[in-house]
């Protein structure tokens, strides 16, 4: 019988101890001191340059922390406020002193720690907190739809209750309202002008998603004097997808859940001059009367144009006066020509079957009319008609972040 195997195992477990100990030793500090000694209370080697006492320190003046005399160095700063926010700063080559890089938030409590060693290496350690004066003008955000369930073209949107112009004012803005969903997909802000963002994925929602909306601004710089403040957060669901798909030239609309098709109803749709648009349309809205009247829309009254009916079971998709509704008075129009001033009309049975089967989010197409192309903001959202490329083009934060650059490398290196 060979003892070789268990020769093996004593010689590896000897080799082991060997390079356990020579680590312990590498690991060791200057002058053996070990680094898992306990830092020695830096006060007296530190500065900071905040006011003492009750006194609030003020947002124009950046944090800085210097080192006294020349017993040793500061190594590393970290100052977080009570929302979690790291304070950008730098370190000089020497040691001798860091400063904050970014603008103080207003309103907090901020926690300090500094790192320090000695001309021996020693460690020290020192730990400051600190009250910053709060914000005089406040930036307020309100997010949109209200809660609840909606279908899966949903976009969220936020309103600010002041412009933010700057392109920086923007990313700080953009960078603190978080949008979470499960299951999780890509998604953007996209700035629709000074005062509103939307929000959307990439594709639709999932259906059955979650989604939470939250905003991390308070005590934020925006620009200038201008300060976030607190932000309600936002909860939805969303439901089945559903979408409708109008085709002007064959005068029908296929209705479809979850790809399945539910439905195929004869309607008309705007007549020459009056073409409904073409596009990807969300559902606004459902009311189950609304007067409608020409005047409203620009049509004088009294012209061979003009009207003035009582309208039910309208599903409203534009904020210009585009519904989805019963239109009984052209009941023989329906499926063979298109007589409305815009509007998808069909029997009063169809239009209640819509509108029961519908829900705000929900999506409304029309394909092969004469009409514009459905506006991507202003009249309702057509987000979803903006290619994800050009989307993305509207975000502020997606702009500003540090482009990668990948390294193409040769065949055989």
């Amino acid at each position: 019988m060979s003892h070789t195997p268990r020769l093996r195992t004593v010689l590896s477990c000897t080799l082991l101890v060997a390079v356990t100990a020579a680590t312990a030793t590498a690991c060791g500090g200057p002058d053996g001191h070990p680094l898992s000694a306990r830092p020695y209370d830096a006060a007296r080697q530190v500065a900071f340059n905040t006011p003492s006492g009750s006194v609030k320190a003020p947002l124009d003046k950046p944090l800085e922390v210097t080192a006294r005399g020349k017993d040793g160095r500061i190594t590393d700063v970290t100052a977080v406020d009570t929302a979690g926010h790291y304070l950008a700063g730098e370190l000089s080559a020497d040691g001798s002193r860091w400063r904050s890089t970014a603008p103080l938030v207003a309103g907090t409590r901020y926690t300090v720690r500094v790192a320090t060693e000695d001309r021996e290496g020693s460690p020290g350690a020192r730990t400051l907190t600190f009250e910053t004066a709060p914000a005089k003008k406040l930036l307020k955000v309100a997010f949109g739809p209200q809660a609840g369930k909606y279908g899966v073209g949903q976009p969220i949107t936020a309103e600010l209750s002041a412009p933010v112009t700057t392109k920086a004012g923007k990313a700080a803005v953009e960078r603190s309202l978080k949008v979470r969903s499960v299951p999780a997909v890509a998604g953007a802000w996209h700035w629709v002008d000074d005062k509103k963002l939307h929000y959307r994925p990439k594709e639709f929602w999932p259906v059955g998603a979650s989604i939470t909306v939250t905003g991390n601004l308070a005590g934020v710089r925006v620009a200038g004097d201008l300060y976030g403040g607190p932000v309600k957060p936002l909860n939805l669901s969303i439901g089945d997808r559903v979408e409708a798909i109008t085709d002007a030239a064959s005068h029908q609309m296929t209705v479809k859940r979850n790809g399945k098709v539910i439905n195929t109803i004869p309607v008309t749709t705007g007549k020459p001059g009056f073409s409904t648009r073409n596009g990807i349309k969300v559902v606004l809205g459902k009311e189950y009367y609304v007067r409608m009247r020409s005047t409203t829309v620009g049509i004088a009254a009294g012209s061979s144009e003009s009207y003035d009916l009582p309208v039910y079971y309208a599903t409203r998709v534009t904020w210009s006066g585009e519904y989805v509704h019963a239109a009984p008075w052209s009941a023989g129009s329906h499926g063979s020509a298109n007589v409305s001033h815009g509007c998808t009309g069909m029997s009063t049975s169809n239009a209640a079957w819509f509108y029961q089967t519908v829900r705000p989010g929900d999506l409304v197409t029309v394909i092969n009319s004469d009409g514009k192309e459905m506006d991507h903001f202003g009249n309702g959202f057509g987000d979803w008609n903006l290619p994800w490329h050009k989307w993305q083009a509207g975000s502020a934060a997606l702009a500003d972040a540090p482009r990668t650059h990948h390294l193409r490398l040769q065949p055989g290196l």
